[in-house]
């Protein structure tokens, strides 16, 4: 990522560039503000696929989308385009796949969703992730096997012989692999996502980000859901067209031509 782009993605967080040497830019409480920022600043959402915009699993191309359309996407996407950022950042970023759960013991495809594995100039590692909507609002201790307490929920990295079990709030959430993957190599699961009728993201629509407050906002189709920070909830409705595009401009910040709409076909 060039130093240009850098910064660019650095103002669409709302961040200042931190001063060079890495030792300063590559901390641990550099990598929690980065998360945070990331996910009250870029939606987790699917109108791509719904809009037939083509998802492509290039770093310049997530780089167009995420800063230069100023949208947000899934999980390959957000967290593709955060691990570039944080690798010019001057941390050191390994991919890793994980399957997420879907109960009564059963796993999604391989390559289901892709997380990061940080190391920070001080050799502590961590597990990132702005790519899995309602999660963790800062990274987790990626050695640590007891409980993690995170505005988000409590978290636990739970090993399953070679694989780790990422759990919050006693719920298992994805079943992570250790080895390190490149980020062509989630491109068949990107696919079956925005393709396959079994995929949730094709079967409906969602855009949602973390809340100023510690709680989340998503708009759901024509449906609006806000959870704050003490656990309140409000679900509204909207009914023209102008409304829903208006939630999409004035709360995620995103620009919209046309209402989309979940593909009928």
């Amino acid at each position: 990522m060039k130093s240009s782009q850098v910064d660019a993605y650095l103002r669409r967080l709302g961040v200042e560039h931190p001063e060079p040497p890495a030792d300063a830019t590559a901390t641990p409480a550099a990598l929690r503000a980065l998360q945070l920022r990331h996910l009250r600043t870029v939606p987790f959402e699917n109108l791509s696929v719904h809009l037939g915009e083509q998802i492509v699993l290039e770093e310049e191309r997530l780089w167009d989308k995420v800063v230069g359309a100023r949208r947000g996407g899934f999980c390959y996407e957000l967290n593709g385009a955060f691990a570039a950022l944080l690798g010019a950042l001057g941390f050191e970023v390994t991919l890793l796949a994980a399957r997420v759960h879907g109960g009564e013991g059963r796993l999604g495809i391989p390559y289901d969703h892709l997380a990061l594995r940080v190391r920070a100039v001080d050799g502590s590692e961590w597990l990132a992730d702005v790519g899995f909507g309602a999660f963790s609002h800062f990274p987790l201790a990626f050695g640590e096997r007891g409980e993690q307490e995170d505005p988000g929920g409590v978290f636990r990295i739970v090993e399953r012989g070679p694989d780790l079990d990422v759990v919050m709030n006693g719920e298992p959430q994805y079943r992570l692999e250790t080895r390190p993957r490149e980020l062509g190599d989630f491109v068949a699961g990107a696919w079956w996502h925005s393709t396959s009728p079994a995929s949730h993201f094709v079967r409906s629509l969602v855009c949602s980000r973390v809340t100023e407050d510690g709680g989340r906002i998503t708009l759901g189709g024509r449906t609006v859901k806000v959870t704050g920070g003490d656990g309140r909830r409000e679900e509204r409705e909207l009914g023209t067209d102008e409304e829903v595009l208006a939630v999409y401009r004035e709360t995620f910040g995103i620009e919209l031509g046309r209402v989309p709409t979940v593909r009928e076909d």
